[in-house]
């Protein structure tokens, strides 16, 4: 059985004597960055999103975005690896947006992600970030915000390489 603190974070594994704060925060786009992401379902497509985690023991601490890109702030058990847990939300996410919402068909994630870590000082302000999305992509485009987060996070890139 998973234990939470107060904060809702995975603190024990299932495993004795095995404990964590593995906190990601993930940002990927749409396919082509590609505007699907109707504000009308985006909530729905939150929540989903949420549970598809819950369902493969990760917590979800924040899940926001526009209509290009998300943001999912995430407490990860230590059995499920950074890229094992985006790539089964990102996989149930996108198979149901395509046979449950009016963009059937057409809807498709990037391929990649970035995934910064972030300590239990900083989950408040993360997920201010990702709750005021609307208000900060009035000034910020996304590829700015993105190229800011992994010089942020001093992740060596290849721009040619970050859009594909």
């Amino acid at each position: 059985m998973l234990t939470r603190s107060k904060a809702g974070v995975c603190i024990a594994c299932i495993v004795a004597n095995t404990y964590s704060s593995i906190n990601i925060h993930y940002v990927f786009s749409t396919k082509h960055r590609d505007p699907l992401i109707a504000e009308e379902w985006r909530a729905r497509l939150w929540s989903y999103m949420g549970g598809v985690a819950r369902e493969n023991g990760m917590h979800p601490i924040a899940i926001g975005g526009m209509s290009d890109h998300v943001h999912l702030l995430l407490s990860l058990p230590t059995t499920l690896s950074v890229a094992k847990a985006i790539q089964r939300i990102k996989g149930a996410s996108s198979a149901w947006v395509n046979t449950t919402l009016p963009v059937a068909g057409q809807f498709a994630w990037q391929t990649g992600y970035g995934a910064f870590s972030v300590s239990v000082s900083q989950l408040p302000v993360v997920v201010t970030y990702i709750e005021n999305q609307e208000e900060h992509h009035q000034v910020h485009r996304f590829k700015d915000e993105y190229v800011s987060m992994l010089q942020k996070h001093a992740v060596d890139y290849d721009e040619r390489y970050v859009w594909d």
